[in-house]
C-alpha cells in the first residue's frame, strides 16, 4: 500500500475515533442533565412555583425564609420581587427610615404562617443567591403588593418583572396618600434609586 493512502487511513481513523469519542461525551453530558447518573437537580420554577410554605423567620421586610430545604441550607431565602424594604440588618448600613416598621409588618403578616409562592420563570434567584418570588397570603392578597400599598415598602424600579407596573401604582397612591413610610420622609430616608 503506497504511503500516501496509508496515511490517509490512519487520518480517516483518527477522525472517526474523535467524533465518536465527541459524540459519546455529549450523549453522557445529556444524560446526566436528564438525571440518568442520579437525581438530577430540580429546576427552581419546577420545585418552588405555587409552593405552599411556612414561614419560620423574617430578616427584614422583604427577605424571609421558608420551611423547604435549599441546600446545603435547612430553609429557603425568600427575596420579594419587586418591593424594596428600609434596611434593618444590612452590614455596616444603619437602620433605615421606617426599617423596624417595615419588618414588624412583615412578621405580622407572616411569620408562621403559611403561603404560597409564586415565580417568574425567567428569573429565579438573585445574585445573592436568594429565591426571587411573589407571595401570597393565607388570605389571597399578595404581600409584595400590601407592603408598597400599606406604606412598608417602595415599589422597587430597578428590575423588570410582570407586576412591575401594578406596584409603581400602588407606590404613588401610597406616597401621594402619605402612608406608612412616605408620611415624614424626607429625600435624604429615600432609597437612591427615588430621590430627585
Amino acid at each position: 500500500m503506497p504511503p500516501r493512502l496509508r496515511r490517509r487511513r490512519y487520518l480517516a481513523r483518527r477522525l472517526r475515533y474523535l467524533l465518536l469519542t465527541a459524540a459519546l461525551l455529549a450523549g453522557l453530558a445529556v444524560a446526566d442533565r436528564f438525571g440518568l447518573f442520579g437525581r438530577a437537580p430540580t429546576p427552581d420554577f419546577q420545585k418552588y412555583h405555587n409552593l405552599s410554605a411556612l414561614v419560620v423567620r423574617v430578616i427584614d421586610g422583604d427577605t424571609l425564609d421558608v420551611d423547604v430545604p435549599d441546600d446545603p441550607y435547612p430553609y429557603t431565602r425568600v427575596r420579594l420581587w419587586g418591593v424594596d424594604t428600609p434596611e434593618t440588618v444590612k452590614p455596616n448600613t444603619p437602620v433605615q427610615h421606617f426599617g423596624r416598621e417595615a419588618s414588624q409588618a412583615a412578621k405580622d403578616l407572616v411569620l408562621s404562617q403559611t403561603v404560597r409562592l409564586e415565580l417568574v420563570s425567567t428569573d429565579t434567584r438573585d445574585k445573592y443567591g436568594r429565591l426571587l418570588a411573589y407571595m401570597v397570603l393565607p388570605d389571597g392578597r399578595l404581600l409584595n403588593a400590601v407592603l408598597i400599598e400599606e406604606g412598608f415598602g417602595y415599589a422597587d424600579p430597578r428590575f423588570d418583572h410582570p407586576r412591575k407596573r401594578e406596584f409603581a401604582r400602588l407606590g404613588q397612591q401610597a406616597r401621594k396618600a402619605g402612608r406608612g413610610l412616605w408620611k415624614n420622609a424626607t429625600d435624604a430616608d429615600l432609597p437612591e434609586y427615588l430621590r430627585p
